[in-house]
């Protein structure tokens, strides 16, 4: 029972790193012309019940998360910036088996090269060495992504307590983690090892919250303070991000920072 709590608490905090906000990269928000079309397109099968929750969610982070973010802020940027390339590099064991799965083989062998490297060399990925021999970060990809670009329909739109807005296709995606998809997840929970804790998973989820939230904290207030319907506009770019992220457009929709906490610092 413990185990399936610690489960369901760490995709919590992993879907907080996709909360479904998002801006431009200097804070602002930025609001996609296609709006008012994909507005007739949304899903949003329970509307009344997802803005209580959004409203719950909302409370959360005013609470809990955003003094936290706060307080990480403080932290000595190497520190900052040791821990972003370190989770970073974890990230590479979901986006590279979701590379193949969609037939990104050049993409797949970049990030194979990037791990291997980062994680020897970058001393488990706090250093991004690959980087200096040319092999710069590309994009993150998901199972939830994956599924959307073999054709699998969003669903409705949903919010979930913590998790935030999400999709049907979204959610299974995530649920695929936990089901053998993510390297991370087997060496530490899934299989008992005597080099990894089952904390070490949940620490690093927990971390990767905090920090993406810390690299965020001008552009949610951003958003808060220009949305006349904030609900609708989290949920409308929510579908923008993740219908761009499928294609691989690199039409303007942009997510909230997640760059390297040095480009952050020196905006």
């Amino acid at each position: 029972m413990k185990k399936i709590l610690a489960v369901f608490v760490i995709f919590m905090i992993s879907q907080l790193v996709t909360l479904g906000v998002f801006a431009g990269s200097d804070g602002t928000l930025e609001i996609n012309n296609k709006d008012k079309e994909q507005k007739s397109e949304i899903k949003d099968c329970f509307e009344t019940v997802n803005r209580g929750i959004f409203a719950f969610n909302q409370g959360l982070d005013k609470v809990f998360f955003k003094p936290i973010a706060k307080g990480y802020r403080y932290l000595p940027k190497p520190i900052r910036s040791g821990t972003s390339n370190a989770l970073n590099n974890l990230s590479s064991v979901v986006t590279i088996p979701n590379n193949l799965l969609q037939g990104q083989i050049k993409e797949a062998g970049i990030n194979t090269l990037r791990f291997s490297i980062n994680s020897t060399l970058g001393i488990a990925g706090i250093f991004d060495v690959a980087s200096y021999y040319g092999l710069d970060k590309l994009d993150k990809e998901d199972y939830g992504q994956t599924l959307g670009t073999w054709g699998v329909k969003e669903g409705c739109y949903f919010v979930l307590p913590v998790l935030g807005p999400s999709t049907l296709r979204d959610s299974l995606g995530s649920l695929a983690n936990f089901s053998g998809g993510d390297a991370w997840y087997n060496v530490t929970i899934g299989n008992n090892t005597k080099y990894f804790e089952n904390s070490d998973y949940y620490y690093s989820r927990l971390t990767a919250g905090v920090d993406f939230r810390a690299k965020n904290l001008e552009a949610f207030n951003s958003l808060e303070e220009n949305s006349l319907d904030l609900y609708a506009s989290v949920r409308s770019l929510y579908l923008q991000d993740r219908k761009r992220k499928i294609q691989n457009s690199d039409e303007t929709t942009e997510t909230l920072n997640d760059d390297d906490w040095e480009e952050i610092d020196n905006q």
